[in-house]
């Protein structure tokens, strides 16, 4: 099914905050993901946080499909901007889609205004750090979170905005179209791992890829759309066109970690998925993962996870 991305913009509207992470979007359907960008406004046409005028802009819908992607973009001077009409008006938008089976999302101040239409109650949430009083005012009954890139409550979405909106962009484009086409992305958008030690852990889909190395992006590409695979170093070097030893070099070098442990890292990460479900057995998790045995695969999960596979099944 297609997914309809739906920014929303309103008068001086920040710039970077809209941009960026459409721009992730719109390369995300040009890597081949099953979306339709539009930007959205309560005006056709509306100045920017830069003096430039965004034209053309599709009015606000009267209704959109289900599980639609709705994306609030922040603005440049909120106490000013969101004074106005038009932020009024893009309030009472939101508020009407309330019920809906859509997921929202917010980059900077943009959280404000899904607080005023009632979105961030009771929700774990947070914003641009200079907001976050603001924040709190104008959604007491919201959890707001200090020191996050990004919140996600599973249908509302909070971002601490500017260039964090493209963390949060490549983070969508994960949820709903994979690992590796993200991965993609992020390449081309030369960002990769830009979050700090007090943000949500990093997945470890788009971990290791802050490098510009191609022939070790052309490897970790292999590797994450098929970690269960019994990879060979020759088989990874013969896609690289280098020596095995020299791989190993590079890919150490570059990605900061073995190519064994990388690949092992990623059938953790997919692991955690599958034991999600509980007709899944351990043995079951493990075949799936490309483990030996079950044996195995709980040797190489206790290296990376405190507790039991049984234990992390019963807590999440």
């Amino acid at each position: 099914m297609t997914l309809a991305v739906c920014f929303v913009v309103t008068p001086n509207v920040l710039l970077l905050d809209y941009a960026g992470p459409a721009e992730a979007m719109r390369m995300a359907a040009e890597a081949g993901a099953d979306l339709t960008v539009a930007t959205c406004a309560p005006v056709p046409t509306l100045a920017t946080s830069m003096g430039v005028t965004l034209s053309g802009l599709a009015p606000l819908p009267e209704s959109l499909p289900d599980n639609a992607l709705v994306i609030v973009a922040g603005n440049a001077r909120e106490e000013l901007d969101y004074a106005r009409p038009e932020a009024q008006q893009v309030v009472d938008w939101l508020a009407r889609q309330r019920g809906r089976a859509l997921r929202l999302a917010s980059i900077c101040s943009g959280a404000l205004l899904l607080a005023r239409a009632g979105w961030l109650d009771a929700r774990p949430c947070t914003t641009h750090h200079a907001l976050l009083e603001m924040l709190r005012d104008s959604a007491p009954g919201a959890r707001v979170m200090d020191d996050r890139v990004f919140v996600d409550d599973g249908q509302v979405v909070t971002s601490a905005g500017i260039t964090t909106g493209i963390d949060l962009a490549l983070y969508l484009i994960e949820h709903h179209f994979g690992p590796e086409l993200a991965a993609r992305v992020a390449r081309r958008l030369v960002m990769y791992a830009r979050r700090g030690p007090n943000d949500p852990q990093l997945s470890p889909w788009l971990a290791h890829r802050n490098h510009l190395h191609p022939v070790v992006h052309k490897v970790q590409d292999a590797i994450t759309r098929d970690p269960a695979r019994r990879w060979t170093l020759d088989e990874l070097a013969a896609l690289a066109h280098v020596g095995p030893r020299h791989l190993t070099r590079l890919f150490s070098r570059h990605a900061g970690i073995g190519i064994v442990a990388y690949q092992q890292s990623l059938r953790i990460a997919r692991a955690r998925q599958l034991l999600a479900d509980p007709a899944l057995s351990m043995e079951r998790v493990a075949e799936q993962c490309g483990f030996a045995s079950a044996r195995d695969f709980r040797r190489v999960w206790a290296m990376h996870v405190d507790a039991s596979p049984r234990a992390h099944r019963s807590t999440h």
